[in-house]
């Protein structure tokens, strides 16, 4: 790193990338890190004061003095992008999902290792220190032995969210992997606070993966899911993940336990305890920033919250996702197309019931018999 402030360059500054364009605004504005370039076709309709602007992000990694590059460009574009960003000496903050196939992953661990640099993944709900405190309980036995993980999100994407790129809704394009959906896109966040919660981290902490996906938009990936997780001598994690839901809610965590559960609303930072014979106590917690603690960690040394390597366990489930059976489509009468302030969307029937049951029960929606997943041979 050079003498002085962290140079921070953001590639993407739009959508997600606004967000990262803000954290590096203030931490420039503490004094401890500069926003010295973005990247985005459209940087110069944008105006960001006191930073280069460039329209193509390699040309960014290339040609502007960085020590740090924020890359939330398409999935597809990641291990390019990084890989360049790493041969010229920068560490790095890569959007979720960090590439789009494990033998990437697996390359571009190794090149982060080669270069003696640091990737650190987009999973921001990483950063809260709710999961220590979930962590912390169940180290102490408040609810007993865990008997089960769950992770449910059921939210709603409109149909100009699928329309909004190319690579939106796509499994691949012009035969690259792209991998994107409501289990490793939208609602990632979901498996990788459940994994960090379990301390699940690499690919063989995995035993086993039972996908059940559908989609009900006129996409490839899959928008409405359900996957059980064999975690190895550990509980097993039930995932109902959709983003066909008539309304937006809360997404969380649970925790079984054979005297007791807890529930980690993870965009809240918010944890609650219910034991035998008490009445649920919740509480708030403080939540680190990603770009706040890579800065951290190039000035100071200090750990990441979520380091690239770290992200084995989730990368097993985002390949049986990508090498799996393609998405069964749910059409009409279980799919109604709706209309919202933000516009038209499509709404899965019972999808709120379905996913809660599933997390509650530890089965897919074709296990539980939903009607609309009445499951084909497969």
């Amino acid at each position: 790193m050079s003498a002085g402030l962290p140079r921070i360059g953001v590639a993407g500054i739009h959508g997600h990338g606004a967000n990262h364009v803000r954290a590096a605004r203030s931490l420039e504005s503490a004094g401890r890190a500069r926003l010295a370039a973005v990247a985005d076709p459209l940087a110069g309709a944008t105006p960001v004061p006191g930073a280069a602007r460039f329209a193509d992000a390699a040309e960014m990694i290339e040609r502007a003095e960085l020590d740090i590059v924020v890359l939330s460009t398409p999935i597809h574009t990641h291990l390019p992008l990084a890989l360049t960003a790493l041969a010229r000496g920068r560490h790095v903050l890569l959007e979720k999902p960090p590439t789009a196939t494990l033998a990437d992953f697996e390359r571009l661990t190794a090149a982060a290792e080669a270069a003696g640099r640091s990737v650190q993944t987009g999973f921001q709900s990483l950063g809260s220190q709710a999961i220590g405190a979930v962590r912390e309980l169940i180290a102490g036995g408040a609810i007993g032995t865990v008997t089960r993980y769950g992770a449910l999100g059921t939210w709603l994407r409109t149909e100009a969210y699928w329309a909004r790129s190319a690579w939106a809704g796509r499994r691949s394009l012009g035969g690259v992997p792209v991998v994107d959906g409501a289990v490793t896109n939208p609602l990632a966040h979901a498996i990788a606070t459940a994994f960090a919660i379990a301390g699940a981290r690499t690919v063989d902490d995995v035993s086993g993966v039972r996908l059940d996906l559908y989609r009900a938009n006129a996409i490839e990936a899959d928008d409405t899911s359900s996957l059980v997780v064999g975690l190895a001598g550990r509980a097993p994690l039930t995932a109902a993940l959709s983003l066909t839901a008539p309304r937006r809610s809360e997404p969380y965590i649970v925790v079984h336990g054979e005297a007791g559960r807890i529930v980690l609303w993870y965009t809240l930072d918010t944890v609650q305890f219910d034991g035998p014979g008490t009445a649920p106590v919740t509480s708030v917690h403080p939540r680190t920033g990603l770009l706040d603690n890579l800065v951290d960690h190039v000035s100071n040394g200090a750990a990441l919250v979520a380091p690239l390597e770290d992200a084995g366990a989730f990368m097993r489930v985002l390949e049986a996702v990508r090498t799996g059976t393609d998405p069964r489509p749910i059409a009409a009468p279980y799919a109604r197309r709706i209309d919202s302030p933000d516009g038209p969307h499509l709404v899965v029937d019972g999808i709120e019931h379905w996913s809660r049951r599933a997390v509650a029960e530890g089965r897919t929606f074709a296990e539980l018999g939903a009607p609309w997943a009445v499951a084909e041979p497969r």
